[in-house]
């Protein structure tokens, strides 16, 4: 039965090989026939500094994403907190369908409400006030205006600041706030959020106002693969691959 695909965190990146060779068999593996559409939702990348990066890595990572849309597998990028300058160039070169953030989906006839997932840990003031900084237009238009050379060394310099203050973080602070989860479902009227971003893979059930829904939290690709499978008959999959997978 054909399945659709939900991946994120990936995190890809040169000095990561193992994870990147695990992408390159995951993508080249993937069959048209049994894999109706492939969504990407988030951090597919560990920085992308705009979509003039020419880092043959990297453009390896797009021309592999451009190989399943021409075999036949549609693929929709949904930007996250370390790929949120790829724009229309990347989009053009990758063949992929940009989607905002959230962004409402049918999938079998189901209404499916998909997200990075970053904008629902509220609880975490400080990432939330530098997410809206850099997600201003007027301050991503700035800092493209810089040379890559720049951008790569100050993206180096980001990851950096994120891993100490990371460090510091209750761990419960750098995770969905419910709140901000039930309010989704209440804007959207849906049941079933789709989200990645916490590294916490799992499926939640909850109640909202009455009704039941599901929170399905995608994993990362630090230490093996992660995928979620969805298929017609409304069964969902998180599944593990690769060396360290268990």
């Amino acid at each position: 039965m054909p399945r659709t695909l939900f991946i994120s965190d990936l995190h890809l990146t040169p000095e990561r090989p193992e994870i990147l060779q695990l992408f390159h068999a995951f993508a080249e593996g993937l069959d048209p026939t049994e894999v109706e559409g492939l969504y990407i939702l988030g951090d597919l990348f560990e920085a992308w500094v705009g979509d003039d990066e020419d880092d043959p890595v990297l453009r390896g990572i797009v021309q592999a994403l451009r190989a399943l849309v021409e075999r036949g597998i549609p693929v929709h990028f949904m930007r996250g907190n370390r790929d949120f300058l790829a724009g229309r160039g990347f989009a053009e070169a990758s063949g992929c369908h940009l989607l905002e953030d959230p962004a409402c989906i049918e999938l079998h006839g189901r209404a499916v409400l998909l997200s990075h997932g970053d904008t629902l840990c509220t609880d975490d003031v400080a990432y939330q006030r530098f997410r809206a900084q850099v997600r201003d237009p007027a301050w991503q238009r700035a800092l493209l205006a810089r040379p890559l050379a720049e951008r790569r060394r100050l993206a180096a310099q980001l990851r950096e600041e994120s891993e100490r203050s990371t460090a510091g973080k209750r761990p419960e602070l750098m995770d969905v706030n419910p709140a901000a989860v039930e309010a989704a479902f209440r804007t959207h009227g849906v049941d079933l959020l789709i989200h990645g971003h916490t590294h916490r893979p799992a499926i939640h059930a909850l109640t909202v106002d009455g009704r039941r829904c599901w929170r399905i939290v995608l994993g990362d690709w630090y230490a093996q693969g992660s995928v979620l499978e969805a298929d017609a008959r409304g069964t969902f999959v998180l599944r593990r691959f690769g060396a360290d997978a268990g």
